[in-house]
């Protein structure tokens, strides 16, 4: 009954005097294809493609903080077009994408949109913004908020103690290697990745360790990497606890404002007030590549790296063994045995960074699946290829 009053309340608002008139295209495309469940795994494509663009817009749904964007705006200039052995407009038509940025030697090669999107909208992340959260460690460590990655998580959220998580490190949550059992099946109802977005916290307690504390151990700590969006979110509370500041103004503080993002973002907040720090940033497609341009310049804001010096090679190298040749796990990143890494999210979030080639890819996308790694998966790895081609036949020719 309850996961009718979303729809129900945005009815009502519809029909207020002069909503309607007053709507933008996308919440008119909101209000005409309005989720009936509270979890955004069940939604329909209709819906995801409504939504995924008005997440931060939809108080009923969950509240946001904003991400304050500064008063200068890191620059994009345009490059020349890059030429790629592949079909763009049908790779982008098979991947249901609404926004692609390609950026090389600090350029625009590539900008392309989809699905009615454009420059000026802002597409939800989903676990991309595992990838900024694990920064915001850094940042803490670098501050002064955090003494190590070493340190026990039970430290700094006390709540943890007499649980799985009580001999498990920052290091090993942001490794995903904590060896306590999760279940990330996104088709499963189920599944810990489900249930856990609708359990209602102990009094007085965060959700996300509310559910987390009560999780068995499968592996001893370090032994075994299972994928957890769970334990970013430990993670989000983790930083919030040491820094006394909300995730999105601590965001904005180190990177945001002071780096230049072009637009205010946004971070959803789960029940108990926290910022869902395993997914959920609201951000342009251009600002999520300036993300990955600020990791190839070694995270410097004014000439200075906000993080430790000895933060980004292991953060985007592997650290764990994800059971894939040529293929690891970082500090919240997916890593390549070439150098390469990426932050990743269901339903086709992703921004690519090639150091080797200063070379970024970002794209926001609403697949058919939240995961399937033999088609559309396959496909996205295909395209990283054909620009990494295109790239490497330009430098032997010397054009661009």
């Amino acid at each position: 009954m309850t996961k009718w009053i979303f729809g129900a309340l945005l009815v009502i608002a519809s029909a207020a005097g002069g909503f309607w008139v007053s709507a933008d295209k996308d919440m008119k495309a909101l209000i005409s294809h309005l989720p009936t469940d509270a979890n955004v795994l069940f939604w329909s494509v209709e819906q995801r493609d409504a939504a995924f663009r008005t997440m931060d817009r939809i108080p009923i749904l969950a509240k946001a903080n904003i991400i304050a964007k500064g008063d200068k705006v890191y620059p994009l200039p345009q490059g020349t077009p890059l030429t790629i052995a592949t079909d763009v407009d049908a790779y982008m038509k098979a991947q249901r994408t609404a926004g692609l940025v390609i950026i090389h030697d600090g350029k625009v090669r590539m900008e392309k949109y989809g699905l009615n999107f454009g420059a000026e909208g802002k597409w939800t992340s989903f676990s991309v913004a595992k990838s900024f959260t694990s920064t915001l460690v850094g940042a803490a460590i670098k501050d002064g908020y955090i003494k190590s990655i070493d340190d026990k998580v039970s430290a700094y959220i006390p709540d943890l103690k007499g649980s799985a998580y009580d001999d498990v490190t920052i290091e090993q949550l942001l490794t995903m290697t904590s060896g306590v059992k999760w279940n990330e099946d996104y088709e499963d109802p189920k599944s810990d990745v489900a249930l856990f977005n609708t359990h209602k916290a102990e009094n007085g307690m965060d959700v996300t360790v509310s559910y987390m504390r009560k999780l068995p151990r499968e592996a001893p700590a370090g032994t075994k990497w299972v994928y957890k969006t769970g334990e970013t979110n430990l993670i989000g509370v983790l930083v919030s606890s040491a820094t006394k500041k909300t995730l999105s103004a601590y965001l904005s503080e180190k990177l945001w404002a002071p780096f230049g993002m072009e637009q205010d973002a946004s971070w959803l907040l789960g029940a108990t007030g926290h910022e869902i720090s395993g997914c959920c940033i609201q951000a342009s497609t251009r600002d999520y590549a300036r993300f990955g341009v600020f990791m190839l310049g070694g995270a410097k804001v004014n000439g200075a790296s906000i993080l430790p010096d000895n933060w980004i090679a292991p953060a985007t190298s592997k650290q764990a063994d994800i059971g894939m040749p040529g293929k690891g796990y970082g500090y919240q990143y997916w890593t390549n045995d070439d150098g390469s890494y990426a932050a990743q999210g269901i339903f086709g979030q992703g921004i690519f960074i090639d150091p080797k080639r200063n070379l970024v890819i970002a794209s926001n996308s609403n697949w058919t699946k939240a995961t399937d790694p033999n088609t559309v998966g396959v496909q996205r790895e295909a395209f990283y290829k054909a620009v990494q081609a295109a790239v490497d036949a330009e430098a032997k020719t010397g054009a661009k």
